[in-house]
């Protein structure tokens, strides 16, 4: 299983869409870590730079609609070579969502106001995020603070996180 902690990258931008994510130019790569250098570089956020923002973030912290665009797995596998396995928002285009689920990486959703919440009292550097899946919560920390806050996922996606994604799954039960 991923190890789903770490520092936080926060995009403090709604609507990020699959080709923010990874732009479509680099979809005829034949292997995922050729998706690794080019993650977030097309994503047009103030003070944000994708050549020294993404190194040693593990964890996305984001606003709402995450994932819009194309249904491309590619988003979700540009993010797991760059060790990101947590991406939590307010919401997700469905199909990136699943597509997240279906590669073993978590897609947490908090509503609008916790989100808020995250991003005023944490947008810091150092901070950073750990999750316990089995237990639906997570423990947010910076230097001045820790708040542990519960989210909800359905059983079938937890399942799908604790035997690595769909593949996985599939190999186990079918």
């Amino acid at each position: 299983m991923k190890e789903f902690k770490g520092n936080v990258l926060f995009l403090d931008r709604s609507d990020i869409n699959t080709d923010e994510i990874i732009p479509a130019k680099y979809l005829t790569e034949i292997e995922k870590a050729a998706l690794k250098p080019h993650l977030l570089e097309d994503l047009t956020l103030e003070g944000f730079d994708p050549k020294t923002d993404i190194k040693g973030k593990t964890v996305i912290v984001t606003r709402e609609n995450f994932g819009c665009g194309s249904s491309r797995e590619h988003a979700p596998w540009a993010l797991e070579e760059n060790n990101i396995n947590v991406v939590i928002a307010s919401s997700f285009a469905r199909i990136f969502r699943q597509n997240m689920f279906n590669c073993g990486m978590l897609a947490i959703e908090l509503s609008q106001d916790r989100i808020n919440t995250v991003f005023n009292e944490f947008k810091k550097n150092g901070t950073q995020i750990s999750v316990d899946i089995k237990a639906s919560e997570m423990i947010i920390q910076s230097k001045e603070q820790t708040q542990k806050i519960d989210f909800q996922i359905s059983e079938f996606d937890r399942s799908l996180i604790q035997t690595g994604g769909w593949v996985e799954y599939a190999d186990k039960h079918y």
